[in-house]
């Protein structure tokens, strides 16, 4: 079993003191229940983390090896550089298995021809967590920025892994548009109340009528479910057909990361889920249309980028 360094003790330890229960933050943490509780016991116990030196094989390489590999690392970081390789952060991404490579260059196919000015009448929507804490687990990996994303380039993610509070939104050439907060499970009858007091509360805040937009979703189920199907239907509205696994698409993606931007840079701590969704929302009313026309003005090129990728990974 991987041993527990010190500085993740200090954080389970932290977690616990925040108020997290101990299966939380074994969770969180992926290590086991026994071993939070272990922690915590030692630490409340002793007063530190102090690991017990274990017996084992007296070290193998010489403070020379140690040396010689210091030199080979330097090398090796050198070849990698003449070859335009460099060290970056992989980007999470969302698992793309064939069909969905297929699917996302069709799409691109599809729209390649459209203007901005067709983008503009898209209405983009999404749901996105908030977290209060959490670190941002990243792993580096050396490629060339020039060439599009491969597998081994990205860090595949599943939706949802963790947080506090749940975000719906939309956006569109007119600026954003309404929001609310998702208490509890979000299924297809509380999606259809959304898109009714949310998305068409947008529509009419902004003199806007059905007949003006298309309305872009991605293929959660709740999404595709018939009735849900069939609210649209009713209320003629045109839906993009989206591909799935296709965030990096969808310009408001960007509009959430702006929004966790501008969380982070706000005086003081984010001390609950109140405290969180108050600020949410005062973020949210900063955003202005200017920044809203930025992000859907890049959907020519992300087409662009999907069609270079052969339907693979982007950029975006």
């Amino acid at each position: 079993m991987k041993a527990i360094s010190l500085c993740q003790r200090e954080r389970i330890f932290t977690l616990l003191q925040e108020g997290y229960s101990s299966r939380e933050v074994a969770f969180r943490e992926k290590v086991s229940h026994v071993s939070v509780l272990r922690i915590k016991k030692k630490k409340e116990k002793t007063g530190h983390f102090d690991v017990v030196p274990r017996p084992g094989r007296p070290r193998i390489l010489t403070e020379r090896h140690d040396r010689n590999i210091a030199k080979l690392i330097k090398t090796v970081r050198r070849s990698l550089r003449k070859q335009g390789l460099v060290s970056r952060v992989k980007k999470r991404k969302p698992l793309l298995l064939k069909r969905h490579r297929i699917a996302r260059k069709k799409f691109a196919q599809k729209y390649r021809n459209w203007t901005i000015e067709d983008w503009h009448k898209v209405v983009w929507s999404d749901e996105s967590k908030f977290m209060i804490f959490g670190s941002d687990g990243r792993e580096w990996c050396w490629r060339d920025p020039n060439l599009p994303l491969k597998p081994q380039h990205v860090k595949p993610t599943v939706k949802f892994g963790g947080g506090s509070i749940m975000i719906w939104g939309c956006m569109g050439a007119f600026g954003v548009g309404k929001y609310c907060k998702i208490d509890g499970r979000m299924d297809g009858e509380l999606y259809r109340e959304i898109l009714e007091e949310e998305f068409l509360g947008t529509l009419s805040e902004c003199n806007l009528s059905v007949d003006d937009v298309i309305f872009q979703q991605d293929n959660d189920p709740k999404h595709t479910a018939n009735k849900t199907y069939e609210w649209f239907k009713d209320n003629d509205v045109e839906i993009l057909d989206w591909p799935a696994q296709s965030p990096d698409l969808n310009p408001i993606e960007h509009l959430w990361n702006e929004i966790d931007r501008r969380l982070r840079q706000l005086p003081g701590n984010i001390t609950s889920k109140d405290d969180l969704w108050d600020k949410v929302q005062l973020v949210w009313n900063q955003i202005d249309v200017d920044f809203c026309l930025k992000l859907i003005d890049t959907m020519p090129q992300r087409i662009k980028d999907v069609l270079r990728a052969g339907g693979g990974y982007t950029e975006w």
